[in-house]
């Protein structure tokens, strides 16, 4: 059996898997306890995120502080904006293509304006 398990395609072995996994669920009528399961790691995923971010700051914010103060203003507003943005993602939902494509849209935007912004100031030239 285990050979014959190792010798399956890995991609086919993985679906095969998530249909066991969603079979189980379906007969035993978890939906409700899936759904809250996968609130929960919703909220631990944007923490995790969060953490993450910060801890880039943290490391960094010397060298932020080093920038001029227009640069400042940028970078600072683009972060403030896509959390701002993530926030209202969360809050208030999606319902329509529109309101994916705005959300990737600003996120974009706001990346290239802090990525922008950092090669800028670590541009150095004479």
């Amino acid at each position: 059996m285990r050979r014959w398990w190792s010798g399956i395609n890995p991609t086919v072995r993985g679906f095969t898997v998530i249909l066991v996994i969603a079979a189980i669920i379906y007969a035993l009528e978890q939906e409700a306890a899936l759904s809250v399961l996968y609130i929960l790691l919703s909220l631990a995923f944007v923490l995790a995120m969060t953490f993450f971010v910060y801890q880039l700051w943290r490391e960094r914010r010397g060298e932020i502080g080093a920038w001029s103060t227009r640069s400042q203003v940028v970078f600072y507003g683009a972060a403030i904006l896509m959390i701002a943005n993530v926030a209202g993602r969360i809050v208030y939902g999606s319902s329509s293509a529109l309101d994916l494509l705005s959300f990737l849209l600003v996120f974009v935007l706001c990346g290239f304006a802090m990525w922008r912004v950092w090669r800028d100031e670590h541009t150095y030239s004479y």
